[in-house]
């Protein structure tokens, strides 16, 4: 029999953080890594990271690290540009000559990585519809703004001062020559965290931080949902937040930072440049073990109210409709006729419970409940199956360059469709 120790149950008790790993290229193999001092603030304000790895098709597989308590995303490569600029095609105003200096300057960054551009994307928008808390570190916070419907610059020193007139705002936010020893001014926004957190050491008339700076791409179009903390001279955004999912203490944290508070060190030391500087992973970890809390309750059987056997027959017939119905969607499958009258249970629960509040259904909608009129979205299922045949017989006439054409139509169609669902997704 074994004797377990308090500390050999932590895993059990302690919230856990999701950090995807990066790739690099070591003894001619690659390796994947998370810098350790996001870790130590993980671990050490009360958090069990849980490494996810860039491997292929580890995308797929997300549903796997359940239950997620928080995401941290930090540094990475650049993130693929079709994610936020391919309905734009003059977007960055850059010429073929200038991306591919960019590309031998920044070498170690403009390597696309889309298997940790998929995994990424998918955690974001998974924290954004539950949300479940989310910081963002530097890529991070790009990938989050992209994640909403934002933009980027894909080089951010070239295309400011395109349209700045002058160079007095000039902001250097990369110097490989003093890499960790750079720093660049932000001006701090007052009724902002990171007012907050660095108040102590700020100049109310200036409002000045100095931060380290790793980047050469950013925030260009900041989406409509967040609210700038922090800007950079050339007018970056360096730090920004969403005021409706901001509460710690009740489990909200959805935040994105361009700077790396947790490697503003003094030089030689470990001493942080600013008492502030570890406040953001200390508030992210709060609101991750108040949401952590919060879903247990919720998913405690021993919580709530205690159901008779009729009150039980009606919940397990209600879960089995909503069961059917996130496999229909799941599937794009219509269901056999034998489970229709199932579907109509969950429809008529959506329809008739006035206690469910917008929230709530919102989030059985998410899930896949589409069960509210069943009926008439089988017979829609129907109809696109023969819509289907005939533009399958249209299509087979239709030559290879015709196709290519129609199909490349169609995806950008469906990334319009897809950028507007999320804005409106976004404003409920």
């Amino acid at each position: 029999m074994t004797n377990s120790s308090p500390n050999s149950n932590l895993s059990m008790i302690l919230p856990r953080v999701l950090i995807v790993s990066r790739r690099t290229l070591r003894k001619n193999k690659f390796v994947d890594f998370v810098g350790e001092y996001h870790l130590d603030l993980i671990v050490g304000y009360g958090a069990v990271p849980v490494i996810v790895p860039r491997v292929a098709g580890v995308h797929t597989l997300l549903d796997s690290f359940e239950p997620i308590h928080g995401v941290l995303l930090c540094e990475g490569e650049d993130i693929d540009p079709s994610h936020y600029n391919s309905l734009e095609p003059e977007y960055s105003g850059l010429s073929e000559e200038e991306l591919s200096e960019i590309r031998n300057m920044h070498i170690s960054d403009t390597t696309i990585d889309r298997e940790k551009d998929s995994i990424e994307l998918l955690l974001a928008r998974r924290c954004l519809e539950r949300n479940i808390p989310y910081l963002g570190i530097c890529r991070g916070s790009q990938v989050l703004n992209v994640a909403c419907g934002g933009t980027l610059y894909q080089d951010v020193e070239r295309e400011l001062s395109k349209h700045e007139n002058n160079n007095t705002n000039y902001t250097k936010h990369i110097d490989y020559a003093n890499y960790d020893g750079h720093r660049h001014p932000v001006k701090i926004l007052k009724s902002t965290p990171l007012h907050d957190w660095f108040k102590d050491s700020l100049n109310e008339q200036e409002m000045e931080l100095m931060v380290n700076s790793y980047h050469h791409q950013g925030v260009k179009r900041l989406a409509e949902r967040f609210v700038p903390m922090a800007f950079a001279p050339d007018g970056l955004v360096e730090g920004f937040y969403d005021p409706d999912a901001y509460n710690p203490e009740e489990g909200k944290f959805i935040m994105g930072l361009q700077f790396h508070p947790e490697r503003m060190r003094k030089n030689g030391s470990e001493e942080f440049d600013y008492p502030g500087c570890p406040s953001a992973y200390q508030e992210f970890v709060k609101a991750v073990i108040a949401y952590q809390k919060k879903v247990n309750h919720v998913e405690d059987p021993k919580v709530g109210l205690k159901l008779d056997k009729e009150m039980e027959k009606k919940r397990r017939i209600i879960v089995r409709s909503f069961s059917i119905a996130k496999n229909m969607y799941e599937s794009r499958v219509s269901s056999p006729r034998s489970e229709e009258a199932e579907l109509k249970a969950g429809a008529e629960f959506l329809e008739s419970n006035t206690a469910l509040s917008l929230q709530q259904e919102k989030r059985l909608k998410q899930m896949g409940a589409t069960v509210r009129n069943a009926s008439s979205y089988l017979q829609k299922m129907k109809m696109n199956e023969e819509r289907e045949k005939v533009a399958r017989s249209i299509m087979g006439k239709m030559s290879a360059e015709q196709l290519s054409e129609l199909l490349s139509f169609y995806h950008a169609m469906g990334k319009i469709c897809s950028e507007v669902l999320d804005r409106k997704l976004n404003a409920c």
